[in-house]
């Protein structure tokens, strides 16, 4: 069966679907994503997703859809595509407009909603290279979740040319920010620490969960703490894997520690 997925107001076929060439996420990367999972045939912490959406809509100044339209939407692409398991990758542009950054006024959202199957094998452990790419902590899109990841984008290449498989970018000031598509938590002395949102980390889901389980607390980090680590643990909404080794360093691995924060964050 062919792939159902939401566009603009209808649900609509993958092929048939077309981007206008004037749209500002294309052309600019003016917009923001989420990515969702979905287990039982609903989308986990979905009021978190929606929360950091609706947050960063307003971030970039977009015109906010209704709120209860855009959940319906996401509801139709579960039905139509009889979701059991899997992700929506929910995604938000400005809209068109003529050549030029400044934003026309009245432009309408574009909106679209993709579904995706479930990952045919779970992620493996993670070999971190830290990033000569840098986390800008002082901005307010490190907070959003755009549409523009080439910072992230470079860093993941640069870490698998120099033989990783995850990159690991610290801020302006030399500290832990997160990794190219996860948060980053360690283990020290049996408590699980996180960089703060004010250190350039963004505010993830799961990381959001397990600090509000008091499972984690926020502190800032070193490229050292990670190496004296009890373990280094990398998370989002979609998958919770530990980290081997950093700059070919080897880092502690303790598998209690990835199971109980799988057991909190997957169930």
């Amino acid at each position: 069966m062919t792939e159902r997925l939401w566009f603009n107001g209808a649900m609509q076929d993958r092929d048939a679907v077309g981007i206008d060439p004037a749209d500002r996420g294309l052309l600019l990367g003016d917009g923001v994503f989420e990515t969702m999972r979905v287990q039982a045939g609903r989308i986990v912490h979905l009021e978190r997703h929606m929360a950091r959406l609706y947050a960063g809509l307003e971030t970039l100044m977009i015109p906010s859809p209704e709120r209860e339209q855009v959940e319906a939407a996401l509801g139709c692409v579960i039905t139509d595509n009889a979701m059991q398991a899997g992700s929506l990758r929910l995604t938000i542009t400005r809209g068109c407009g003529p050549r030029g950054l400044l934003p026309p006024e009245g432009a309408a959202p574009t909106i679209m909603i993709v579904p995706f199957p479930p990952a045919a094998v779970p992620m493996p452990d993670a070999h971190l290279v830290i990033s000569r790419m840098r986390r800008d902590e002082t901005s307010p899109l490190s907070r959003a979740k755009t549409l523009n990841y080439l910072p992230n984008i470079l860093a993941l290449m640069e870490a698998r040319q120099r033989g990783g498989t995850e990159a690991v970018l610290l801020n302006m000031a030399g500290r832990v920010a997160e990794a190219s598509a996860s948060n980053l938590l360690i283990q020290r002395d049996g408590m699980l620490l996180t960089p703060p949102v004010a250190e350039g980390a963004l505010p993830g889901i799961a990381r959001s969960v397990l600090l509000d389980m008091r499972l984690a607390r926020e502190r800032a980090l070193t490229r050292a703490d990670l190496l004296a680590a009890e373990a280094v643990v990398l998370v989002n909404s979609m998958s919770v894997r530990a980290a081997v080794s950093l700059d070919a360093a080897p880092l502690s691995r303790e598998a209690a520690t990835v199971a109980r924060i799988r057991a909190a964050l997957m169930s």
